[in-house]
């Protein structure tokens, strides 16, 4: 007979289930961008792409200088343009590097933050059965209280301590890990600090002459130059206004400026109203923002009488040429002038402005085009007159500094004189007309900020040298002391010992640390207590000086 199987069929197995690709994808891509290397990739490209900042004109800064870069590289700008380079800051590669940096960061700290957290709680691991196969090891003889004393002078020197019967185990070092995530944490913050300035923070320059009538308010209208955030609109800035009173400037002999102080007088938005003084390195404080002081200058003060008899005085700032001598160019305009009294019409051909160099120092003869020393010690404006229609009723843009020479060269302004003046002269036109130049006042120019992310970028810059200087030093080590009783085997030798008892101890490095061998004997020859140089207390360093050990411990 045929024998039947009656046992039960095996289970079929369970088919496997497939891998979820996205799912893998995701994980093996979250993993290469919070790895350390991928973040110090980034960190190098965020370099990089801020190359482009630094060496264009950015529109944010000073869009003049890129109106000029246009004019002089007419091919090469609009392709710079279409990538962003004129608002490296600002632009799509620039941001998603910088995004990617702070994921790959925080991505890449949170983990070890874990594990730093659980290292500094949990305790020194029990000494290894075999100490003689660590990097150190000595055997010395034991201190009179044993393990105990030998776990307070572990102690007295800051290390963290673990006793398990007759067995210390210790651990220092902790400084190199803590120093790392205080490093990299900060960057985080130095990321969001410029976050939040780029975000929340505005600025604007402005050049604010000296006098009642030229004070300044803090609305955009008022700057040459401002930028705001995308989360800030001008509603948003703090009201307040500033008028300068006076300015000193003290310069060496040769020129070099020793020391400047502006006198202003703010009005803050509550309505109170007080004297402040500031100057280069101390920036005057406000409610929301902060002014600097970048520079000075003169503004002559020019009094023009048209031929009906009627006087304008001007006070237009020369901005300098950036010679020591703080020689300054400019115009003064009077497009207002020539008005018939009876008829009450103005005959706009007859528009008057004057180019003018002044010399704060001119020198004693000709030629006149530059000043000799900053303050004024022998003051000179050299003017030419221009006559005609200056285009300021047509609506078209141009500086206030400079004579529109589109207008020159159409023919509908003409030259008509030049003349040096100095202080109190009267120049007198071919029309019967007359300028008078009467003297200067200063004018500064500044720079008012508010940055909500320069106090994290201070804290966070300074936590960052501390934590780069604890990575850098930081070393992270264990050592390892078993009591041996009396009459126990010599672990180096392998004779039984007589007398006392014996130590035995071991050392090992967590990191590489070229000075252990020498720190590990010197705790070795403190715990033994005979004073004796680090060879005789019985330290065997390499472990090959068994005999010695043995010597040093009987």
């Amino acid at each position: 007979m045929t024998a039947v199987d009656d046992r039960p069929a095996p289970p079929a197995e369970a088919p496997r289930r497939r891998p979820n690709r996205l799912l893998a994808l995701l994980r093996n891509s979250w993993r290469q961008l919070t790895s350390m290397r991928t973040a110090l990739v980034l960190l190098f490209l965020l370099a990089v792409a801020a190359i482009p900042g630094s060496v264009l004109p950015q529109r944010g800064v000073n869009p003049e200088d890129v109106q000029d870069y246009f004019t002089a590289h007419p091919d090469l700008a609009p392709v710079l343009d279409r990538i962003g380079a004129f608002e490296a800051f600002g632009s799509v590669w620039f941001s998603a590097i910088y995004l990617l940096l702070f994921t790959s960061l925080i991505g890449c700290i949170t983990p070890r933050l874990r594990d730093h957290v659980r290292a500094l709680r949990s305790k020194p691991p029990a000494a290894p059965r075999r100490l003689d196969r660590l990097p150190q090891h000595a055997v010395l003889a034991a201190p009179e209280g044993g393990a105990a004393a030998i776990a307070d002078a572990l102690r007295r020197r800051r290390w963290r301590v673990v006793v398990r019967g007759d067995e210390v185990s210790a651990e220092k070092g902790y400084l190199k890990e803590t120093g790392n995530l205080l490093f990299h944490s900060s960057m985080v913050v130095v990321l969001v600090g410029v976050a939040l300035g780029s975000w929340y923070g505005w600025s604007g320059n402005k050049l604010l002459v000296a006098g009642k009538d030229n004070a300044f308010c803090n609305t955009r209208q008022q700057y040459a130059e401002s930028k705001l955030g995308p989360r800030v609109s001008s509603a948003d800035l703090p009201g307040f206004c500033i008028q300068l009173d006076d300015f000193e400037a003290r310069f060496l002999e040769s020129g070099q400026p020793e020391f400047f102080d502006a006198k202003v007088t703010v009005d803050e938005a509550d309505g109170e109203r007080r004297q402040a003084n500031f100057s280069v390195n101390s920036p005057l404080r406000l409610d929301g923002a902060n002014v600097y002081l970048l520079g000075h200058g003169y503004a002559p003060v020019i009094r023009y009488t048209d031929r009906f008899g009627k006087s304008q005085t001007s006070n237009f700032p020369f901005l300098t040429t950036g010679d020591v001598g703080l020689t300054s160019e400019g115009l003064a305009a009077f497009p207002d002038i020539n008005v018939d009294p009876a008829t009450g019409t103005r005959d706009p051909n007859l528009q008057m402005a004057f180019s003018g160099l002044y010399l704060p120092t001119a020198p004693a003869a000709a030629p006149f085009a530059r000043s000799e020393y900053p303050t004024e010690r022998n003051p000179a404006l050299n003017l030419v007159a221009y006559r005609g229609n200056l285009g300021m009723d047509a609506g078209i843009p141009g500086s206030v500094y400079e004579l529109d020479q589109r207008q020159v060269r159409a023919g509908k302004v003409k030259e008509v004189g030049t003349k040096l003046l100095r202080k109190g002269e009267t120049w007198e036109l071919d029309d019967g007309t007359t300028v008078e130049f009467l003297g200067t006042v200063p004018y500064i120019t500044l720079s008012v900020r508010y940055d909500p992310g320069a106090t994290p970028l201070l804290v966070s810059s300074g936590v960052l040298l501390v934590g780069l200087m604890g990575s850098l030093f930081g070393r992270r080590r264990r050592v390892f002391f078993r009591v041996l009783p009396a009459g126990t085997a010599d672990p180096t030798s392998g004779s039984p010992t007589s007398g006392s008892s014996l130590v035995e101890a071991g050392g090992l490095p967590r990191t590489d640390h070229p000075g252990f061998a020498d720190e590990f004997a010197q705790l070795v020859a403190a715990i033994g207590g005979d004073g004796r140089p680090d060879d005789e207390a019985g330290v065997d360093r390499d472990g090959g000086d068994r005999a010695g050990a043995r010597e040093g411990a009987e």
